[in-house]
């Protein structure tokens, strides 16, 4: 058989090659005999400065620390395994050379460290960086150095891990530049190439001596401080352009770098750069095109890079680049989350008359930002308001968009004033025509600040949480229901009191449940979270709604963050019954000016006569235009909060229109001035017909 191939099959323990001890496992991988070394020939074991190496024969466990396979007596095998070298740092002067070396043994005392370098005949004073002598010091170096710039998430720490990785191990400075801006993925860039001075490292001007580090000469600060400009336009054939376009490391003595150095550094700085081969500059290619470059110095006292270096190079700008292409991917893909997330929710709560809200949300994990966990509060005809919290199974970018469309549906069908059983009903069958596996639960409620009464329906949700004015908490009993997405099932609705003062807490199982409790567990904790906040203010005055919030939230323990969470607090305020006026009116012609008499009444009753005109006007516009194609008694309210608020309704669907009414036309007037005098005005149907609506302010 052929000496020079390799066979898959391990060279027997009972065959050992020439030169390897038998009892060395190592030895079954061997397929090149060595030869045992000469009498009288010794390794000096690695040490501190100003420590002297123990000499040959000594019975040191770390004598034979750095020694190759057969290299050992074998009359004396090393019976102990090899303590590894630190990962990522190159042997040190004083420490085990590449190799064996044959001579004399070095008298006790001798300091090794001051002894020629064998391949570049250069003297290495004692305490300075040696350059990496042997294949299996720079393999180590490259897979330390590649697997912390791997340990990287962002642009930052993968910039950074290369630069730590290689000052000083590998270079005495570094400088990274990058493009500006960074392209994304295929997004081809528009404009010229531009670098920017991301991040440069050099050696510390002080070296901690406690962990075993050397104080070590420092370059010139006039040679590797000064290096660098922190923009550069890369001209096309310029020759920063053609480096950049080879991809491969180069020397910056060879023609073609040096012409590119006054380019990347600025003008008259490439002079800063130390001469010879103390320079390397190593294009950063990323995927599909280059997106930077590294530039690795050297100072004139350490030993200058070698052929060997320019593939070490070449291996960490290509580790370096992909992983910043990764890390802009990621942070392209983190912005859609959040911004998928942020346009799925409310940005902000509406303001309803009569109740107060806060919210809260949290996603699963910092990977994670997309989920389908939401809230929504949306204000209804006759100064109710519809509090919504949904869940829709998983945490992903697909239970994102199903939330998405949930929460649209939701709202048209608040919109229609639709019972909260037949809202469910309804995002029920939405939820079957998007998927079979589409599960959610849902809870819907509908609060009326007039009738202090809540309506509540429930798929499959947990059940909310009632905080008194007193301080007791108890959960409302509304039924489970089946979550939304199972098909053929009836939701029920039950209807409660919401006293003055009471606070409903809202929520996803997320808040709840988690792996290491069960979810009635969980919701006794809230309970008992909720009523021990409350006594802390006292049994006269709620806890205010954001520190509630936070304080609900602070209940959860390190590892209950499981899933998403929602949170949605609503304080009852009300409104008395001393603010409301409410009459009915028959559609006959009378009743305009019956429906003026009776505004002008409720206001001198409140003391706002300095409304009346205004109020009298517009009253009389919008029941005018109700009672001319009602058919059924139309319904006046007056609402006195922080506005006055009128409400006309009649058992007519089709919404009125703003228009501008021509000269010759004897109506259509009349929006126009509601449009003109109040403050907000606006038109919603419901499912007995329709409510216009105008506000005033108080004055």
């Amino acid at each position: 058989m052929d000496s020079t191939r390799v066979t898959e099959h391990p060279t027997s323990f009972d065959r050992p090659l020439p030169g390897a001890d038998p009892t060395d496992p190592r030895g079954a991988l061997m397929r090149t005999p060595v030869p045992p070394r000469a009498s009288g020939s010794a390794l000096p074991a690695q040490g501190r400065a100003g420590e002297t190496p123990p000499t040959a024969g000594t019975d040191s466990p770390g004598a034979f620390e750095h020694a190759q396979p057969g290299a050992e007596q074998a009359a004396e095998p090393d019976t102990h395994r090899p303590r590894p070298a630190a990962e990522g740092v190159p042997v040190q002067p004083g420490g085990a050379p590449a190799g064996p070396v044959a001579g004399p043994v070095a008298p006790a005392g001798t300091d090794r460290r001051a002894e020629p370098e064998r391949r570049t005949g250069q003297v290495t004073a004692p305490g300075q960086p040696t350059p990496m002598r042997r294949d299996g010091d720079r393999l180590r170096f490259v897979g330390a150095a590649t697997r912390r710039i791997a340990r990287g998430m962002d642009l930052d720490e993968i910039v950074m891990g290369l630069c730590r990785a290689t000052v000083p191990t590998f270079a005495d400075a570094i400088l990274v530049y990058l493009r500006e801006p960074l392209p994304v993925g295929d997004e081809r860039p528009t404009g010229p190439l531009v670098l920017r001075l991301r991040r440069t490292d050099r050696i510390p001007a002080e070296r901690d001596t406690d962990g075993g580090f050397v104080p070590a000469a420092q370059p010139e600060p006039s040679e590797l401080e000064s290096v660098g400009s922190e923009l550069c336009e890369v001209r096309p054939g310029s020759a920063l352009a053609e480096v950049l376009r080879g991809v491969r490391p180069v020397f910056t003595d060879t023609p073609a770098a040096h012409a590119a150095l006054p380019e990347l550094l600025g003008d008259g700085r490439e002079f800063a750069v130390p001469d010879g081969r103390r320079a390397i500059l190593a294009p950063l290619r990323g995927r599909r095109r280059v997106i930077g470059a590294a530039l690795f110095l050297r100072g004139p006292e350490r030993v200058a890079f070698e052929a060997d270096d320019l593939l070490v190079a070449a291996q960490l700008a290509t580790h370096s680049a992909l992983g910043i292409d990764k890390a802009v991917l990621y942070g392209r893909e983190a912005y859609i989350a959040d911004e998928l997330q942020r346009t799925m929710l409310p940005e902000n709560l509406p303001r309803c008359t009569g109740v107060r809200l806060a919210s809260r949300y949290l996603p699963a994990a910092e990977t994670a930002r997309v989920g389908g966990d939401w809230y929504d509060a949306i204000p209804l005809p006759g100064s109710r308001v519809a509090l919504v919290v949904g869940d829709v199974m998983g945490h992903s970018m697909t239970s994102a968009a199903i939330m998405g469309q949930l929460r649209t549906t939701a709202q048209t069908l608040a919109g229609l004033d639709l019972p909260p059983q037949e809202v469910l009903h309804h995002l029920d069958e939405q939820a079957q025509r998007l998927g079979s596996d589409r599960m959610a639960t849902c809870l819907y409620a509908v609060y009326d600040p007039v009738s202090h009464r809540i309506t509540v329906a429930n798929a499959g949700h947990p059940p909310p949480v009632l905080l008194h004015l007193g301080g007791h908490a108890e959960v409302l009993r509304v039924p489970a229901g089946a979550p939304i997405g199972v098909g053929g099932v009836d939701f029920e609705a039950v209807e409660l009191d919401a006293p003055a003062g009471a606070t409903l807490l809202l929520y996803t199982d997320g808040l709840v449940e988690s792996r290491l409790r069960d979810v009635w567990t969980g919701i006794e904790q809230l309970r008992e979270r909720l009523a021990a906040t409350a006594q802390l203010t006292g049994p006269d005055h709620p806890p205010p709604l954001e520190a509630l919030c936070d304080e609900v939230l602070d209940m959860l323990g390190p590892g209950d963050r499981d899933d998403d969470i929602a949170l949605l607090a609503a304080r009852f305020d009300g409104i008395a019954p001393s603010d409301v006026a409410y009459w009915f009116l028959e559609p006959e012609d009378a009743a305009p000016g019956r429906a003026r008499r009776l505004a002008r009444r409720a206001l001198a009753r409140w003391g706002m006569e300095d409304l009346t005109d205004s109020v009298e006007l517009l009253v009389s516009e919008v029941v005018t235009n109700a009672v001319r194609y009602a058919s059924r008694p139309v319904t006046l309210r007056l609402l006195r909060t922080d506005v006055l608020r009128c409400e006309v309704g009649d058992d007519v669907p089709q919404l009125p229109r703003l228009r501008q009414a021509r000269a010759t036309d004897e109506g259509g007037r009349g929006l126009y001035l509601v449009n003109r005098l109040a403050r907000r005005w606006g038109a919603t149907r419901l499912s007995t017909g329709k409510v216009v609506w105008f506000e005033l302010n108080r004055g």
